[in-house]
């Protein structure tokens, strides 16, 4: 017999999956498809992770407890989630941060850019790349062997048990086996499939950036599906977000994302607007943009705004493009300038302005234009004006296996009882859409940590059996 516990995947959720399993007393070893200076998935490129607690605790303000997380996982996902795994994984994110320092991670107060969710969320202090290198010593220290360049193509699986996996022509055996191997997003001609072509002929998914890594095709995934697990989710749902156009098409990260999208109007390439952009505080709405471009002619919209704006909002990593009035900067950014001033003359002239402050849901609104700008809503007319191309950068898909609270496969609505799921490739049990800052590192810790303490558990109840 080979390993213990085998571990597919190399970012937050494997290891949180092999730690637990390596200090429960299993042998481990965990297979990360890319090479060890890539190595950490998506989570490389995390700042943070949302966390309940009932009142102030080191890095955290105030209290945001359980009823106040589960009202914002509501609201974002429109109902379409697990609540009780919803719960649990709120729960696990009051309780995780000291096992989290045990292994190595520290914690920081949020810059003053981010001081709107430091109430919410626990950065973590040089960010997701130290806290995934802070994992893997924990995991060498502990005896976990650690294969990169290893990604897994198929599964063994007998009778919703699993058997082997292969890397290449290598065939590994283990008594039980965790799966976290993130999602499809890198897989353009996935992307492609699920999103189609539109009413106006395009492919939506060739004009889309993505965010994180470039290793996670999906493979297993589509595997995994191909061998008759239980899916859950739908494949065109993600964490989308409106990102700089000008992001390269992999691994662009947190500083490409364009922050002032609440600070004034975003026109697609027609000059008009689409959507309420002061519906509410950016941590909970950053992630609808994403889908919102990706609706819009040619995946592409502009954010507009004038220099009352400037010092608001975290400078991305590219200047914006710059004109000193607004029909100037209509031509620079290649739109028709006279329906571009015509929706920006519109938008000014139904602000209704009260008292201005973007740290609360404020009183300056519009009246009588469509769609509305219900907060924030400030006149754009001080020069200079900027504008900031933007497009759908993807995160990662909610396409995944369904789970329950033991984070097990189930084939035919029947739990596996060696073969478990974590992170990214089981997101979509909680996340059936939308996103909330901080929510998937929530949901990888927790169920990583389940998924590798129950498959320990099984992995010497057979030794013991043996």
């Amino acid at each position: 017999m080979g390993t213990d516990v085998l571990v597919i995947g190399g970012g937050n959720a494997a290891l949180c999956a092999a730690l637990m399993a390596a200090e429960a007393g299993a042998s481990v070893t965990l297979l990360e498809a890319a090479p060890r200076e890539w190595r950490g998935g998506n989570s490389g490129h995390t700042r943070n992770l949302r966390c309940m607690h009932d009142a102030p605790q080191d890095v955290l303000v105030e209290a945001y407890p359980e009823e106040e997380f589960w009202q914002d996982l509501l609201k974002v996902t429109g109902g379409i989630t697990n609540e009780k795994l919803a719960r649990l994984t709120i729960r696990a994110s009051s309780t995780c941060r000291d096992w989290m320092r045990q292994h190595g991670v520290h914690f920081q107060p949020p810059l003053s850019g981010a001081l709107h969710v430091a109430r919410t969320n626990a950065f973590f202090m040089g960010g997701g790349k130290a806290l995934v290198n802070a994992y893997y010593r924990s995991a060498e220290k502990l005896g976990v062997q650690i294969r990169y360049n290893a990604p897994v193509e198929r599964l063994e699986i007998e009778n919703g048990r699993f058997v082997a996996a292969w890397v290449g022509n290598e065939r590994l055996t283990a008594k039980t086996c965790v799966l976290a191997a993130g999602g499809f997003e890198s897989n353009r001609e996935w992307l492609r499939e699920a999103w189609g072509q539109n009413e106006r002929g395009e492919w939506p998914a060739d004009n889309f950036l993505i965010r994180g890594t470039r290793y996670n095709q999906g493979v297993l995934l589509k595997h995994m599906l191909a061998q008759g697990a239980d899916p859950i989710g739908d494949a065109t749902q993600a964490h989308m977000v409106a990102i700089d156009a000008r992001a390269p098409l992999y691994d662009g990260g947190i500083c490409t994302r364009i922050d002032c999208v609440s600070l004034g109007v975003v026109v697609n390439t027609e000059a008009q607007r689409f959507y309420d952009e002061g519906e509410d505080f950016w941590p909970k709405r950053y992630a609808i943009w994403g889908r919102l471009v990706a609706q819009q002619p040619g995946q592409t919209a502009y954010s507009i705004i004038d220099s009352k704006a400037i010092g608001r909002f975290m400078p991305p990593v590219f200047d914006g493009v710059k004109a000193d009035t607004l029909p100037e900067l209509a031509q620079k950014i290649g739109l028709d300038v006279d329906t571009f001033m015509q929706t920006l003359n519109s938008y000014n002239a139904a602000c209704r302005m009260g008292t201005f402050d973007h740290t609360t849901l404020d009183d300056c609104h519009t009246e009588g234009v469509t769609p509305a700008k219900t907060h924030w809503a400030r006149t754009i007319d001080t020069g200079p004006f900027y504008a900031y191309a933007v497009r759908p950068g993807v995160t990662f898909t909610y396409l995944g296996l369904e789970t329950d609270d033991t984070a097990a496969v189930r084939f035919g609505g029947v739990p596996s009882d060696n073969l478990f799921v974590a992170g990214e490739m089981m997101a979509g049990n909680v996340l059936g859409k939308g996103y909330t800052a901080g929510v998937g590192m929530s949901i990888g810790t927790a169920f990583g940590r389940i998924a590798g303490t129950q498959a320990a558990q099984a992995a010497l109840r057979q030794g013991a059996q043996a």
